[in-house]
Formats: structure tokens, C-alpha cells, sequence
């Protein structure tokens, strides 16, 4: 085996032999070697340098790899839409099934699918609610075990407000007499 610094040792020698040798010789052998071989001349060199040093793996000390801090990044919270599929337990679904299938034909984040509700003749859950249309669409035609999943959006119901009844109607654009 070489030597841990035989790579400091090889870089000492050849300053040597650059500094104090004339290699005009050796270079146009390098040349008519590599020329011979059709090879390129720092394949060729490289060749040479294997003779000095038969079954030795003569290779550099790693660089230096800077440690560059990362700053985490602030995205913003994803919102999530609820969404109803059409199967449930009867049609023998399970969460991991499910999940699985939701990653692979969507695209969706593992993490992204939430607050899955298992019932009895269908589904509910949490995506994102930036969901492309054209994967919208996709989904509605999946099937699981031999069903549809009819992916739909389900309405958000805002609360009522503390308003009376009577506030609530009146329109804020309608002619007044």
C-alpha cells in the first residue's frame, strides 16, 4: 500500500525534476507515445506515472469542502381544501391505499394529504387547494378496488355572523325609493 502522503511525496519530486531537469526530451517522447497509442497526452502521462507506481493508488488528499450555512426558508402555510371521495370502507379502503394512490396519480406532498376520514360509503379529506384542474379531473376517474373515486370539493360553511336576519338581506346595490 502507498504511503498516506505519497501524493505530497510524488508533487515534491516532480517540483524537483521541473525546477532542475530539461524535459524537451521526455515531452516529445510523451508526444510520440501518445500519438502511437492514439491516446491523448495526459493519458498518456497518466499511463507513465501508473509504471512508477504499479498497484499504488496515487490519488489526492480531498478537498476542502466549505461548510456553507443554510438558511431555512419561510414558506407560506399551505392552505388545504376539504374534498369528499366517493369509497370508504365498504369498497375496502385504507388509508395507506388510499395515500398511495393520491401521491402517485397527483403528485401531491405525503405530508399534504390530511385529516383523512375513512367512512363507511366514502371519504373525506384535506389536499391543497391549488389543485391544477386537469389533476382535479384525473382524480375524479381513479378507481380503487374497481370504484370511482368521484373526487368533490366540499363548500366551506362560514359561520354564522352576529348580524340580524334583517342586516344580512339587505343589498347593498339595490335601487331605493
Amino acid at each position: 500500500m502507498v504511503e498516506v502522503n505519497s501524493f505530497e511525496i510524488i508533487v515534491g519530486q516532480l517540483r524537483g525534476i521541473i525546477k532542475h531537469r530539461h524535459l524537451d526530451g521526455k515531452r516529445n517522447a510523451v508526444l510520440i507515445l501518445a500519438n502511437e497509442l492514439e491516446i491523448n497526452p495526459l493519458d498518456c502521462a497518466a499511463a507513465l506515472l501508473s509504471l512508477r507506481f504499479e498497484g499504488e493508488v496515487v490519488s489526492p488528499p480531498p478537498p476542502e469542502i466549505p461548510i456553507v450555512p443554510i438558511e431555512p426558508l419561510d414558506l407560506p402555510p399551505i392552505t388545504l381544501q376539504r374534498y369528499r371521495l366517493d369509497v370508504g370502507k365498504k369498497q375496502r379502503v385504507n388509508f395507506e391505499t388510499l395515500q398511495n394512490l393520491l401521491i402517485e396519480e397527483s403528485g401531491v406532498d405525503r405530508n399534504n394529504i390530511q385529516n383523512v376520514s375513512i367512512r363507511n360509503d366514502y371519504t373525506l379529506l384535506e389536499l391543497p387547494d391549488e389543485m391544477p384542474s386537469d389533476i382535479f379531473l384525473h382524480l375524479k376517474n381513479i378507481t380503487i378496488n374497481g370504484y370511482k373515486l368521484n373526487i368533490k370539493r366540499m363548500k366551506v360553511h362560514k359561520p354564522p355572523s352576529h348580524k340580524s336576519s334583517k342586516s344580512s338581506r339587505h343589498n347593498p346595490f339595490r335601487r331605493r325609493h
